[in-house]
């Protein structure tokens, strides 16, 4: 038996702890994982390299995702995988191309927000769960898997959306219940998924994140569940099975210029990010550690700058004020995908790593060796003040006629600021990352300061006005949706929140 399962292990990717690197799983069973036991994340223990971009260049986007995310899948069969792509990049998405392009203001803007929910979440949030119930049935799982999530305001809806009324699943999501938009509560609290839970906790972000983490590690609470027939996984950009869909559409985004002639085989690339999380822009550094040729990856930082910081000092610091802004996805002092590079640019080292990480968790702050700053080349560390974010979009508008959300605007600020202070004139893509529907009062406010005090649902028509884009269904969806969900807990009750979900 022992000989067996290690000739099968060998013959697949593993995925290792950041923080032990004994533990070794393959693909479906770290999906269903969600966070290791030790509290450390799963990472690839080797990155598969890109084939020929001119032959993904002819590739459609299901095609695409199928050529990038196999390799790291490759205990899911062909068949599998490809039901799994074909599942999730259905007509739920609003345009053809799933993630298409928009060049204004110097840049290429990669537009993530046209699937059901309107926000980049979509883009690996639709087939995550596919990949976990393929998972689930290939390692004979015989508990109902129960998706704990925290959610700085996108991840939220779309984990619910992906997740509701699927079949041996339940979800439960927490926000802070005063750090999120108007319209992202809405897409929330009316959720309809009768396996759903919706929880408002008074506490930001990373108060949410933590008390989740924590509840995944808790031994106790995990043995009461599974005589109950649970398993706790995440949706979180901490699960393995997020944060590969990811790279496809960078992989996408640069084969579409490839192809339409913008830029020459083996040309670099800028990439910039608009980062809380870290999720994000990591998928891109894994796409470029692939070999896909990106020379910068700008990270844009709002004015929760904890990550502008890090770059531009080699210290992680989240011992400051936490500040509500106009990108609230971004208002995060804990990032945990950082983890994963600073595993990575560490030498893959997990006790160097988990002493890092002890150093947050205990004094809030780590200070990375020069050598691991060194590793950081190429990477660039921009922030846009509230200020900045709303003259952006309103400049981007007056020029080109396009309108782009507050995070949008962060990054496309930060762009702006790496290009003056470098004159680099690569050619660079912006991730767009939710419509500016999403957050119509800032984005408004920002073109026509008059209407600053009117009401967020009230201006989604002058937004459409503007900007001549239609209404999203997902706007149209929450107008007049009744609310089910008016749960709301401090910090210390999640974990009995969840204790009596499951009951």
């Amino acid at each position: 038996m022992r000989t067996g399962f290690f000739c099968d292990i060998m013959s697949h990717m593993l995925y290792k702890s950041t923080r032990d690197g004994n533990i070794r799983l393959k693909a479906s069973e770290a999906i269903l994982k969600g966070l290791s036991d030790d509290g450390g994340l799963f990472v690839p223990e080797s990155i598969p390299e890109l084939g020929s971009l001119s032959e993904i260049s002819e590739m459609d986007y299901k095609e695409t995702a199928f050529t990038v995310m196999k390799p790291f899948l490759d205990d899911f069969t062909d068949e599998e995988l490809k039901t799994c792509i074909d599942r999730a990049y259905d007509e739920k998405f609003d345009t053809k191309e799933i993630a298409p392009m928009r060049y204004a203001g110097g840049a290429y803007y990669l537009e993530l927000f046209h699937g059901k929910t309107i926000a980049f979440k979509d883009m690996a949030l639709s087939i995550l769960p596919h990949l976990m119930i393929t998972s689930a049935k290939k390692n004979d799982l015989d508990k109902e898997i129960v998706i704990l999530t925290a959610t700085s305001g996108d991840t939220g809806k779309a984990a619910l959306s992906g997740f509701a009324d699927v079949e041996g699943t339940r979800i439960i999501v927490f926000y802070p219940k005063d750090g999120v938009s108007p319209v992202q509560k809405l897409q929330m609290v009316t959720e309809k998924g009768k396996n759903t839970h919706v929880v408002g906790v008074d506490g930001n972000f990373d108060d949410c994140q933590s008390a989740v983490k924590k509840t995944f590690t808790d031994r106790d609470l995990n043995e009461r569940i599974h005589k109950k027939g649970y398993i706790f996984s995440s949706a979180n950009s901490i699960n393995i099975g997020r944060l590969v869909p990811q790279i496809v559409y960078y992989v996408y985004a640069y084969t579409r210029l490839l192809k339409d002639g913008k830029i020459k085989a083996g040309e670099k690339i800028n990439i910039t990010v608009p980062t809380g999380n870290f999720g994000n822009i990591l998928a891109a550094y894994y796409a470029k550690s692939m070999g896909l040729p990106v020379n910068k990856l700008i990270c844009a930082s709002n004015e929760n700058k904890v990550l502008f910081d890090f770059f531009n000092s080699g210290t992680y610091d989240r011992n400051r004020k936490f500040i509500l802004t106009s990108s609230p996805s971004m208002d995060i002092l804990i990032s945990s995908n950082l983890e994963r590079l600073i595993y990575h640019i560490g030498g893959d080292d997990p006790e160097k790593n988990s002493a890092l990480m002890e150093a947050l968790k205990k004094e809030g702050r780590y200070e990375i060796t020069p050598s691991m700053r060194e590793k950081l080349s190429c990477f660039s560390g921009y922030f846009a003040s509230e200020e900045e974010t709303g003259e952006k979009i309103k400049s981007l508008f007056e020029e080109s006629g396009y309108v782009i959300d507050t995070h949008t605007a962060v990054a496309g600020a930060a762009y702006d600021k790496y290009r003056s202070e470098s004159g680099d004139d690569t050619v660079t893509v912006i991730a767009s990352t939710a419509s500016p529907y999403k957050f119509a009062k800032s984005v408004v406010s920002a073109i026509d300061g008059s209407l600053a005090g009117e009401d967020d649902l009230k201006l989604i028509d002058r937004l459409f006005d503007i900007s001549k884009v239609k209404i999203p269904a997902a706007i149209e969806e929450i107008r007049n949706a009744d609310i089910l969900h008016r749960t709301e807990c401090g910090i210390n009750g999640i974990m009995d929140e969840v204790e009596g979900f499951l009951k």
